[in-house]
């Protein structure tokens, strides 16, 4: 195989023609670990098709194969970090209107393409598959096939609202679309995405196959079917019920603007084209877009943070085998970790490999897996696996006389070079460390509920660490999938700490008689996720109350009496069946309540209780840096994404603004809603 003549000075690209005219062009993005489209490998696209087609000297040739020089995918998107520049809708439709022309210029190539996909193929990377004729994919475990711009505050702008939906069907393509989801090579192929899917050693010579085979795939009757009046109407009133239903149009507008945009002009490629570019345009310069790109890279700091090069632990030893140690303990063995895992109770063991054996099944598809993830997680009611750990984990209830007495049998049997980690979810390490002979390698791994689905873990440490212990335990969270917080110890860390005075405010509403799916509503309302109410209860109203005391015993403030009688009662939430709301099978029985106004009474005591305590652990620099507090919030609390972090949220309502509005309610409701000092610096 040898260069392409004339074809030299590209950085990121590498073209190559073979002995039998077929022409294999390699995008190996310059200076980067992962290819991403930049404006820069577009033009350098761009350019390099027009001297393919101007080049007549070696004959016309029988194809052209995209792939990838890198090692880990195709292609993950565009660069993301380029949207941040974009300063006006002008800027933006120029950009979004280059990438769509270069694209075409793919597609209208008087010669079969094919891309070779393996690993990821996200984005703007899908797009450009989309553009080839061919698409032949990898059947590795890794590969992904997937347009996520909505999860970005956007929609596909490259022509992918066109061509997806005409090579799958509108149904299959918008829901991909307006989920994000990315898909495995195996449903791609049943899905019409890809023409083959074969072992990676295989892919070139699909590839060449591909080429051979020549026309298009046919979209199957019944999915083009549903682009076509009268059932494009349905369709799309029954999409905008199910978004609605997931969002609000006002905060995540993305969605909303994708299925106007199909049914106003599919079936017209070249009137979507444009529109899709004018959607998009306008979408990627708003609010919204720009805080979800912000938190997009506040995602990818965590994970540099636990990419740092320190060897991670391989061996782990949890102690508790309760619903938080058990699914720790779950979790790192399907990971690919040894875990054994320890607690006085068999039949409590026994739990913990039923939960996981159920989790494994929901995440492996191949039954040896699963097996293979079993095995990895030993019971261990004796603790022998203490001794070959490198990594223990203290898991049991948040009772500081009780972890310190576990401390003083296990530490001894640890290893000299292993660390020690608590659960812990409030508790100053400080006050923990009393009871052990080597403090500088105990710190806090505080995982959040449920383990499976919380991406975040505060690493907490204290004075005198070992940087060498904590490089270790941080390395550890990010090779187990998770995004590693470093926060110092102080009484509820960062995440509790924040949204503790979140929900005892809103327990205090309910204790003044205001029902709890009215104060749930008024949070939905602001964007969070889940009413505090029922977070509470699904946390566990004893646990609450547990943190609750424990700040209150360091900040001051009171326990609202409502939390104090619902838990002596037993009503402890979820876990007991009834809280303040009753649990039916696992799930809360939720009266409807109306809407409420943006900006009521209601949202404003909640959210500025949380603004507030947001700004005083800036202040005491919690964690390094404001971004960090705002990704710890959105990460650990699932804080409005779309409004980019509480002290994005400050920033943006105007800081005096909301110091005067907590001003007003201290006179109004007591100290509680004192400003913090912290707000003169925002």
């Amino acid at each position: 195989m040898a260069e392409n003549p004339g074809m030299g000075g590209y950085r990121h690209w590498r073209l190559e023609r073979d002995a039998s005219g077929v022409l294999w062009l390699t995008l190996d993005r310059a200076g980067s670990a992962v290819n991403t489209l930049s404006r820069e490998v577009l033009e350098e696209l761009g350019r390099l098709l027009q001297e393919v087609l101007a080049a007549p000297a070696a004959g016309r040739p029988r194809g052209m194969v995209i792939r990838s020089g890198k090692a880990g995918g195709f292609i993950a998107g565009a660069d993301v970090t380029e949207f941040t520049r974009l300063t006006s809708n002008e800027q933006a439709l120029e950009l979004i209107r280059r990438g769509q022309e270069i694209f075409r210029q793919l597609e209208l190539l008087p010669w079969p393409t094919v891309a070779m996909i393996h690993g990821y193929c996200l984005g703007g990377g899908l797009e450009l598959a989309l553009a080839c004729r061919h698409r032949v994919v990898s059947d590795d475990p890794r590969t992904s096939l997937g347009l996520p711009e909505v999860k970005l505050g956007i929609h596909p702008g490259f022509g992918g609202t066109v061509r997806l939906t005409g090579l799958i069907g509108p149904a299959a393509a918008m829901d991909l679309m307006l989920t994000g989801r990315a898909v495995s090579a195996r449903s791609a192929r049943k899905l019409g995405l890809a023409d083959a899917v074969v072992p990676e050693r295989h892919l070139a010579r699909a590839a060449l196959a591909a080429l051979e085979r020549g026309g298009q795939r046919r979209v199957p009757l019944g999915r083009a079917l549903s682009g076509v009046w009268p059932l494009k109407p349905v369709l799309a009133w029954m999409l905008r019920r199910q978004v609605g239903a997931r969002a609000i149009r006002a905060h995540y507008p993305a969605p909303f603007a994708l299925i106007d945009l199909w049914s106003r002009f599919g079936g017209n490629p070249d009137a979507m084209y444009r529109a899709e570019a004018s959607s998009v345009a306008q979408l990627i310069t708003g609010g919204t877009a720009r805080n979800l790109v912000r938190v997009f890279q506040l995602q990818e700091r965590l994970k540099s943070l636990g990419k740092n090069g320190a060897p991670a632990p391989r061996f782990v030893h949890v102690v508790g085998g309760g619903a938080m140690g058990g699914d720790i303990a779950a979790w790192c063995a399907l990971q690919g970790m040894m875990v054994t895992v320890q607690d006085v109770d068999a039949q409590r063991l026994g739990l913990v490999v039923r939960r996981a054996a159920q989790l494994y099944r929901r995440k492996l598809k191949d039954p040896r897996e699963v097996q293979a993830a079993l095995d990895r997680l030993i019971p261990d009611p004796a603790g022998a696996g203490a001794a070959r750990a490198d990594l223990a984990i203290e898991a049991i209830f948040e009772d500081p006389e009780a972890k310190m007495a576990l401390y003083r049998s296990l530490e001894p049997q640890l290893r000299p070079d292993a660390i020690l980690a608590t659960n812990t979810s409030s508790i100053p390490l400080e006050q923990l460390a009393a009871a052990l002979a080597r403090p500088e390698r105990f710190l806090g791994l505080h995982f959040f509920n449920p383990v499976a689905k919380m991406q975040l873990v505060e690493v907490v440490t204290m004075p005198g660490n070992l940087d060498a212990a904590v490089d270790r335990a941080t390395a550890f969270v990010g090779a187990i999938q998770r995004l590693p917080l470093p926060v110092k110890s102080s009484p509820g860390f960062l995440v509790n700490r924040i949204l503790m005075p979140y929900l005892m405010e809103a327990l205090t509403l309910v204790g003044e008689g205001v029902r709890p799916e009215e104060v749930d509503q008024a949070a939905l309302g602001f964007g969070m996720p889940m009413g505090p109410v029922l977070l509470a209860d699904t946390v566990g109203l004893d646990v609450c109350l547990s943190v609750a005391r424990i700040l209150a015993g360091h900040f001051g403030g009171a326990v609202p009496p409502r939390l104090e009688a619902m838990v002596a009662d037993g009503h402890l939430g979820m876990k007991s069946g009834q809280g303040f709301y009753r649990f039916r099978g696992g799930k809360a029985q939720v009266p409807a309540a109306p809407r409420p106004q943006p900006g009521g009474v209601i949202e404003q005591r909640l959210m500025l209780r949380l603004l507030n305590e947001a700004v005083a652990c800036l202040r005491e620099r919690v964690t390094l840096d404001e971004d960090l507090v705002d990704a710890g919030v959105i990460f650990g609390t699932g804080f409005a994404p779309f409004r980019g972090g509480p002290l994005r949220h400050n920033r943006e309502a105007g800081a005096a603004g909301q110091e005067q509005r907590l001003k007003s309610l201290q006179n109004q409701l007591g100290d509680r809603f004192a400003p913090d000092p912290g707000w003169s610096s925002l």
